[in-house]
Parts: structure tokens; C-alpha cells; sequence
């Protein structure tokens, strides 16, 4: 049984030619021109506007995404790779600090945070992370707006490897929304 499916479509409203994806991939370019729709039938994933896992992320759950370059004010730019979530059943924790390689304040989360500055008074957010247990998205934005993140289990000892950007909400990747 495939844990996740995503078709993905050339052109808006899921036109064009089609690519269906149950794993992880590097680079739709090898199967098709461009991406600027798709349908997510099962799982998580996390779509990307650069080959190779890179640029901006958007995270996409079951639906369907006919013209998700205007619904995510990517401009020009069109789906290149994705990389599916793998479903998670048990606890979450992650330890977050105020500043860089594990220094400055440090808390452990197991919960969601809509805003470190309202939680914790940390102005310049969280800026990097120890990812214990589960699937996490941080956002750039207090109440999970702005640009995204996936964080998978894992060390995260400097956030400008990821386009310089401090994190100011961020939120589980839960099974419920599968």
C-alpha cells in the first residue's frame, strides 16, 4: 500500500500532460516541461521551486491545487521537485534556541507555537533546532504565516542554511491531516 500520491499536471487546471509521484523526487523536469497544477490523492508533501529539495516550500495536503502558483504568489516559478512526509503516530518534541548552534535560551516543545515573541519574548525568533521526535513546519511569521519550512528529525545548528530565515510560529505535521 503507497503511503502518499500526488499527480502532477503541466498546465493549470490539470491540463496537459501528467507525472504520478509516490516517493520523493529530486526533479519533475525529467518527466515533464513544468508543473503548475496538481492533485494530492493520499499523504503530505512538501513541494519545492527549485531541483534538489531547494528554494521555496509550500506544504500540501489531500486536494486538489488547480492554480497554486497565484495561491502561493509564486510568480513565474512552477513546482520542481517534492518530497513526501512519511505519516508519524507517536509524541513530538523538538528543543528550540533563541540563537544560533544551540546557544542563547533554550525551551522543549511538544506542542504548536503560534508566536515565540507572545510565548517566550524572543524578538528574533528561533534559530535553530534539535528535532527529536516527529514532522514540524516552522514559519517565518507569527500564526504560521509567511514562508515555510519542514524540519524532519534532525540537528539544525544555523538557520541562514536555509535562506537566512528566523522562524516565528511554527506547528506539528500531524496524522489528522492526512
Amino acid at each position: 500500500m503507497t503511503m502518499g500520491k500526488v499527480i502532477f499536471y503541466e498546465d493549470r487546471n490539470f491540463m496537459g500532460r501528467s507525472y504520478e509521484c509516490t516517493g520523493d523526487c529530486s526533479d519533475l523536469h525529467s518527466y515533464m516541461s513544468r508543473c503548475h497544477s496538481c492533485r494530492v490523492e493520499s499523504g503530505c508533501w512538501m513541494v519545492y521551486d527549485r531541483t534538489n529539495f531547494m528554494g521555496n516550500q509550500y506544504f500540501m495536503r489531500r486536494g486538489e491545487y488547480a492554480d497554486y502558483m497565484n495561491m502561493w504568489g509564486w510568480g513565474n516559478n512552477c513546482i520542481r521537485s517534492c518530497r513526501m512526509i512519511p505519516m508519524y503516530r507517536g509524541s513530538y518534541r523538538m528543543k528550540v534556541y533563541e540563537r544560533d548552534n544551540f546557544m542563547g535560551q533554550m525551551m522543549e516543545m511538544r506542542d504548536d507555537c503560534d508566536s515565540f515573541m507572545d510565548r517566550y519574548h524572543w524578538s528574533n525568533g528561533c534559530m535553530s533546532c534539535h528535532v527529536m521526535d516527529g514532522h514540524w513546519l516552522m514559519y517565518e511569521h507569527p500564526h504560521y504565516r509567511g514562508r515555510m519550512w519542514y524540519f524532519r528529525p534532525g540537528e539544525y545548528r544555523n538557520f541562514r542554511d536555509y535562506g537566512g530565515m528566523r522562524f516565528m510560529s511554527m506547528r506539528r505535521i500531524m496524522d489528522s491531516w492526512y
